[in-house]
């Protein structure tokens, strides 16, 4: 893995469970709580304020050495300096987002429930892909459902790292983790909880434990 892509928790930021106020503050614990990837997801705010967030959470997570993505807006990652960007089936071309943000920059792609996309992505210059959702999310409740069977056959042709999403808590993530997800990517079961670092460290100790 390269561009300070590891294994570990990934956590994803959303703008109705964490208040403006209490982003960054959240966000630290998270990391604290071993996060080792965040992806800035603001669906709702301004371009100025989120421009603002995004500067202030490059900053921070500069600071703790975590990579900070933007989701979906390649042009607001370029603008505050983060490490790269998220992009869905319905987002800016990878490409596009490539000669935008450059040969280092971290480029991750949703690929859903299809590895055939996964595949597509790799050989367009993807830095690490993901499929979801494995189970019911309240984020994205209409998603499309992925099995961890996927997970297996990812990992067995590709050499990029491969990203769990959807509904993943601690209970469930161990086996995603033992079918080949590189990271576990985390919204409500982190930043939806009373204590962001507690809830953390349960996801880190998952791969703490699964490593041989």
């Amino acid at each position: 893995m390269s561009k300070g892509l590891t294994r570990g928790l990934y956590a994803i930021t959303d703008a109705d469970l964490i208040p403006a106020d209490r982003l960054l503050t959240a966000v630290e614990q998270a990391i604290l709580g071993g996060a080792r990837l965040l992806q800035y997801r603001d669906k709702s705010n301004s371009r100025p304020q989120r421009r603002r967030q995004a500067q202030a959470l490059n900053e921070l997570c500069r600071a703790h050495a975590v990579p900070l993505l933007i989701d979906d807006d390649a042009e607001l990652a370029a603008a505050v300096g983060a490490a790269g960007v998220h992009l869905g089936q319905d987002d800016m071309p990878l490409a596009t987002a490539r000669k935008l943000l450059g040969a280092g920059a971290i480029i991750g792609i949703s690929c859903y429930n299809r590895l055939d996309s996964a595949l597509d992505a790799a050989a367009a210059g993807a830095d690490y892909v993901a499929f979801g959702s494995f189970f019911p999310s309240p984020i994205k409740p209409a998603a499309a459902q992925a099995d961890p069977e996927l997970l297996r056959q990812a990992k067995a042709l590709l050499t990029l790292p491969v990203v769990a999403i959807g509904g993943i808590t601690p209970a469930n993530g161990k086996g995603l983790i033992a079918a080949g997800a590189d990271y576990l990517a985390v919204i409500s079961g982190l930043f939806g909880q009373p204590d962001v670092r507690a809830a953390a460290q349960s996801y880190t100790r998952l791969f703490e434990e699964s490593w041989p």
